[in-house]
C-alpha cells in the first residue's frame, strides 16, 4: 500500500478569503474599465492584447485598457499604478512567460 505525505507544513498565518469582486457580466460590462498589465517578459503585450480582444468580444460594452511595465525585473512604477487606479475598476496582471 501506498501512502503520501504532505510536505507542508502548519501556518501560525489563518488564511483570509478574497471577498473583492467585480461583475463584469451587468450590463456586459457597461461603464466598466477592466486595465491589463503586462509584464515586460517577450510577448505579454500579445498575450494580454488576444485577452483584451476576447474580453470585448464577449462583453462588447467593456472598455478596456493595457499597460506594459517594460521589465520583468521591475515592479511597476507608482505613476503607472496611479493612472491604473485613477481609469480602471479593476486590473489583471500577467506574470510568466
Amino acid at each position: 500500500m501506498l501512502k503520501f505525505h504532505d510536505p507542508r507544513g502548519a501556518s501560525a498565518i489563518e488564511d483570509t478569503p478574497y471577498t473583492q469582486s467585480l461583475d463584469v457580466d451587468a450590463m456586459e460590462g457597461g461603464n466598466l474599465t477592466i486595465g491589463l498589465l503586462a509584464n515586460g517578459f517577450p510577448d505579454s503585450v500579445n498575450f494580454l492584447q488576444a485577452i483584451a480582444d476576447a474580453l470585448v468580444a464577449r462583453l462588447p460594452n467593456l472598455n478596456v485598457r493595457l499597460w506594459d511595465k517594460g521589465n520583468a525585473s521591475i515592479p511597476a512604477p507608482e505613476s503607472m499604478l496611479q493612472e491604473m487606479r485613477q481609469s480602471c475598476q479593476a486590473v489583471v496582471a500577467a506574470y510568466g512567460h
